[in-house]
């Protein structure tokens, strides 16, 4: 609008299409011209079949027919390169739409994650995170002081009931020698041949004899 036309009042200027109405009548001109253009190949296949048609026996409508072909072909070439530039023109329009409809959604979704921290201080993030850290420390000394029993300390000396275990492994071996009896299998046969008696050793008595044994097998086991 001049400078006359705002000083008096003048008629507002008028808003521009927007980018999807510029191309949508791009396509719309797209469209309109591939029409036109189908319609000027037939007829160029048309002047051609009369030129062919007239030949020799009617030259001048056989030239006029060409230079018609000639016309139609000159604004076949300019529907072409017109096609071209709105083609390029609308996909031009196509990308900036794309390109303004993600900067829109990066602006709303900045807008979003601003009003979701506009409540939240940083230092206070921070406290709260050392607040938690703090009483998870806390829950594992509780667990650990839970989990240690009183009744039971931990500084029982290992060797020593290693040890004890020794000891009452051999009383239990002591107590199976002193336990073993002589099987009673069936003796072999008295031989019938005259046996040779060996010299006679001095006699023992019985309770000797027991105390030998039994200090034989001790010294076995040990």
């Amino acid at each position: 609008m001049s400078f006359l036309g705002k000083l008096f009042g003048g008629k507002k200027e008028e808003k521009g299409p927007s980018t999807h109405e510029a191309i949508q009548k791009l396509r719309e001109t797209e469209e309109l011209l591939l029409k036109k253009q189908d319609f000027l190949e037939k007829k160029i296949d048309i002047e051609i079949q009369t030129a062919r048609k007239n030949g020799t026996k009617n030259k001048r409508a056989a030239i006029a027919a060409l230079k018609r072909k000639k016309r139609y072909e000159k604004q076949l070439t300019q529907i072409d390169g017109t096609l071209t530039q709105i083609e390029a023109q609308r996909e031009a329009l196509e990308g900036a739409n794309t390109n303004a409809q993600v900067l829109n959604t990066m602006r709303e979704a900045a807008n979003a994650m601003k009003l979701a921290h506009k409540d939240i201080d940083v230092d206070k993030v921070h406290d709260i995170m050392d607040d938690i850290a703090e009483q998870h420390d806390i829950s594992r000394e509780i667990t650990d002081a839970i989990s240690n029993n009183v009744a039971f300390p931990n500084d029982i000396d290992e060797d020593e009931l290693e040890r004890e275990l020794e000891e009452l492994e051999q009383e239990d071996l002591d107590k199976e020698m002193l336990g073993i009896n002589v099987p009673t299998d069936k003796l072999p046969d008295v031989p019938t041949a005259e046996l040779v008696h060996d010299k006679p050793k001095p006699s023992k008595s019985k309770q000797t004899e027991e105390d030998e044994e039994l200090a034989q097998l001790q010294s076995w086991a040990t």
